[in-house]
């Protein structure tokens, strides 16, 4: 076998056809016969362009609705012949089936029609058979073939063929295969997925999952871990589909921190209020509403301004100036907002090194999705925790009903709780976060951290007592003894919301009532591990 193979025929079948005409142009003029199929054929034959239908080949009209036109051994053949091989040679000359040394092909837009929400039927046309034959039947033959799946590979394509006098190198050849099996392992990942939601199958015996390298990342989580980010294709608004506006590249730890941060502050909607989410190791460290946009982040920025230093901060509405000014102040690793207006941007571009990444929209919480996380040897699968609360949903349990005051810090809490790593305890007061206890073994330790945290910013603002004093506190799973709750009710909590379902509930129901505390039930948890 040579390393060198000649690209004297290529079959073209593309259902994108941008830069079609610009290849097949640029394949012609290096002596290369062009078969080509429907659309494709048609495409290139009005640009001027010899082509020769692939049923003139294979004998065959296309039939049945295009569904049957390179499922025929002419076609296949050409793929998959070893040229070195005598008797594959032979059944070539025997049956008078040409070589084909490129294959170009892209598939039926499946994964278009899915975001477009196209019906089932719809969705049933759109599977592709003929083209993921080919690629499979090209990509494992690539001693001779060179099989070419995405438009971004037709630049390489044409610059391989100069380099080496209209031939394709072996490692080249490879590198479209992988890139082939990897297309067509992701396009059956789509259709699968699809077919268990259609017939609402929610534990398929087999999951597969797919994705499209978005950036070659630096390092992990630390300098001694590869990394990369890869994207699924859906268009849910977050950091994989934001528009990067300044800024050094995006770090694994970047990304996954940003990720926290625009998934919590989405929670609130711009129609209630100015909001902002300030995030460090993928936990907040303050979220606050304001009466502007900057008030908000000042009041985020004050839970924690320890923390927030070097941190993530998240925005519900189109960043300002003021605010932008404001967050200059200290060292931040990335902004991710809506939108930011221009003298925004201007105030940003100072900051060389700040990322700043716009978002098209605010990401819906109460969307249905899965959620990932690998184990050695498997992969754990569940629906995302989508849950939401509203007032009619909380069950007051105590003697002592909390204000419509204390019920909208309940619920702020509440929300806020659902983002932080377990055990999670986080008070709030006047619409912000005034101490957060995240990740703890025990409840109370939480508890005691978040008062504590509380306890340092009181001081460092000059302040005369805690903000956590006459805070609504909230626990994102239940209290099992009434000790947690009782360092909350120390640290000047007034009221509670968290999911009850304990065996001890009667208990520390009795201990919140003894104190003079409100206290609430969702009877929802939300364990963030």
């Amino acid at each position: 076998m040579s390393d060198l193979h000649p690209v004297r025929r290529a079959l073209i079948s593309v259902s994108d056809k941008t830069g079609l005409t610009d290849l097949a142009k640029a394949l012609a003029d290096r002596g290369v016969e062009i078969l080509s199929t429907g659309g494709s054929a048609k495409a290139i034959r009005d640009a001027g362009i010899a082509v020769r239908d692939v049923a003139d080949v294979t004998g065959f009209p296309e039939m049945m609705d295009g569904r049957v036109k390179t499922l025929h051994p002419k076609v296949h053949g050409g793929l998959l012949a070893l040229r070195d091989n005598d008797e594959h040679v032979a059944a070539m000359q025997e049956h008078g089936i040409g070589e084909i040394d490129l294959l170009v092909v892209n598939l039926y837009p499946f994964e278009a029609a899915l975001a477009r929400g196209a019906d089932y039927d719809e969705m049933i046309e759109n599977i592709d058979i003929g083209g993921p034959a080919m690629i499979r039947a090209a990509a494992k033959n690539h001693a001779f073939v060179s099989t070419v799946v995405d438009v971004e590979d037709y630049g390489p394509l044409l610059a391989e063929l100069d380099a080496n006098d209209g031939q394709t190198s072996y490692a080249f050849r490879q590198r479209l295969a992988q890139i082939a099996y990897a297309r067509t392992g992701a396009y059956d990942a789509a259709v699968s997925t699809w077919m268990a939601s259609a017939i609402g199958e929610t534990t398929p015996r087999r999951r597969v999952f797919a994705g499209t390298l978005a950036q070659s990342l630096r390092y992990g989580e630390n300098p001694h871990q590869g990394a990369a980010f890869y994207v699924d294709g859906s268009d849910r608004p977050g950091v994989a589909v934001a528009q990067q506006i300044q800024g050094k590249e995006l770090s694994y730890n970047n990304i996954n921190d940003t990720d926290a941060a625009f998934e919590l502050v989405s929670e609130f909607l711009p129609a209630d209020g100015f909001a902002c989410a300030i995030i460090k190791h993928a936990n907040p460290c303050g979220v606050a509403k304001g009466a502007t946009l900057k008030d908000a982040y000042q009041k985020a920025f004050d839970c924690d301004r320890t923390s927030a230093f070097g941190g993530i901060v998240a925005l519900n509405s189109k960043l300002d100036v003021e605010t932008a000014e404001a967050i200059c102040e200290i060292f931040t690793e990335v902004v991710i907002a809506p939108a930011a207006d221009d003298a925004a941007r201007d105030v940003f571009a100072r900051k060389k090194n700040l990322r700043l990444l716009v978002a098209p929209g605010l990401a819906n919480t109460a969307e249905a999705g899965l959620a990932y996380r690998q184990v050695s040897g498997g992969m754990l699968v569940q629906d995302k925790d989508n849950g939401q609360m509203s007032l009619d949903d909380l069950k007051v349990v105590t003697k002592k009903a909390p204000t419509k005051e204390q019920m909208r810090d309940l619920l702020f809490a509440w929300k806020v709780a659902k983002h932080v790593k377990s055990n999670a305890i986080v008070y709030v007061k006047d619409g912000a976060t005034v101490g957060v206890g995240a990740g703890q073994m025990s409840r109370v330790d939480s508890a005691l951290i978040a008062a504590k945290k509380a306890e340092r910013m009181a001081e460092a603002l000059e302040l005369p007592e805690p903000l956590t004093i006459g805070s609504a506190v909230a626990s994102d799973a239940f209290f099992p003894f009434a000790d947690g709750l009782m360092e909350a009710e120390a640290a000047g909590a007034t009221c509670v919301i968290q999911p009850g379902g304990s065996m001890r509930d009667d208990e520390v129901i009795k201990a919140a009532d003894e104190a003079g505390l409100a206290m609430v039930f969702t009877g929802m948890r939300h364990f963030r591990h």
